[in-house]
């Protein structure tokens, strides 16, 4: 037998949810069956859709061995000797908004399951006291947004459930500006404002932009306006400095669509940018570098967040860039 204490993270999950997460190696008919037989919540038989609250117990009537067969181990955090390679932004109760330098994954994947940023903020908020695993049943701290390896600049996590919960919807409804400070081949002097749609191809993993026509199938809308920050040229080569605002947020958006109207970001060969060996340049100059949070409500945990605008410095190698190709500081306004 074993007794669940409910508190705060994990208050406002259904029980089959909350028990999934428990007990993840457990199929979802068996937690129905669990339910039915080998659960009670405050000594009581409870339904599958019952709602938790802060404070309830649940009472699991399994063996020892039986919970541990259907439990894995909560991530905790493995970053371990790759130490914090991140920059805090802006932390609080809730929240800490962090800058990616570029070539660190997001999340993990198949082939980095340790060493990423997730992880790393994971360590660093139990480090401080920020999160406590042990307190935290079915909670793990997690971004609310992600950048692509090579993309450096701003992600925001969620320290607790409700402000994961609430992070979530602001993405979801668009309630946050998210600009993008980037370089790309060619003059621009004029603002763009470019609609069209999009498709992956599966064989090569490469988005391709099709400019006020949609394809034949499976095509999804994106929208992206694009305003001229200055001109430069290095080696021969055109560039210009643009801000990159996302109206749609779409994967490898802003370096499908810029490659379809011929401006490939510097860097980004896959989508027809050229690298510069030189200025050390191999991946695309593009940075996640401000957020501006806009309508949240003023009942919400996040309320003091409303209006505030957040900036993220480009990593060196871009700065160095911006500094040869469009002589000056212009990030900084020199």
């Amino acid at each position: 037998m074993l007794s669940i204490d409910i508190k705060t993270d994990d208050a406002g999950q259904r029980l089959d949810r909350f028990l999934r997460k428990y007990l993840p190696e457990a199929s979802l008919g068996s937690i129905y069956k669990m339910i039915r037989k080998d659960v009670k919540v405050n000594g009581k038989r409870a339904k599958i859709d019952l709602f938790l609250n802060e404070g309830d117990v649940i009472t699991l009537y399994l063996s020892d061995d039986r919970i541990k067969s259907l439990s894995k181990k909560k991530l905790q955090g493995n970053a371990g000797k790759a130490g914090r390679e991140f920059l805090i932004v802006h932390e609080d109760e809730n929240v800490i908004l962090v800058n990616k330098p570029k070539g660190l994954l997001t999340h993990g994947d198949f082939r980095e399951k340790k060493k990423h940023l997730t992880n790393q903020v994971i360590d660093y908020l139990i480090e401080t006291g920020s999160y406590v695993p042990r307190v935290s049943k079915t909670f793990t701290p997690a971004p609310a947004n992600r950048l692509d390896r090579n993309t450096s600049g701003l992600v925001v996590f969620g320290k607790n459930a409700e402000a994961m919960r609430t992070l979530t919807e602001i993405f979801r409804n668009r309630q946050i500006d998210k600009k993008y400070l980037a370089i790309c081949h060619g003059f621009l002097y004029e603002e763009l404002e470019i609609k069209g749609y999009m498709r992956k191809t599966e064989s090569s993993g490469i988005i391709k932009a099709y400019i006020d026509k949609k394809p034949d199938s499976d095509g999804k809308p994106i929208h992206t306006v694009v305003y001229p920050i200055a001109t430069g040229e290095y080696d021969g080569e055109r560039y210009s400095l643009v801000e990159v605002e996302l109206k749609t947020g779409r994967t490898h958006q802003i370096r499908a669509h810029l490659s379809s109207i011929g401006h490939s970001l510097l860097g980004d060969e896959k989508y027809g940018g050229k690298a510069v060996p030189d200025l050390k340049i191999r991946n695309q100059m593009l940075c996640a570098y401000k957020l501006k949070f806009k309508d949240i409500r003023d009942d919400s945990s996040l309320a003091d967040l409303r209006g505030r605008e957040f900036k993220a410095a480009p990593d060196k190698v871009m700065d160095r860039a911006m500094k040869k190709i469009f002589k000056g500081d212009i990030f900084n306004g020199k």
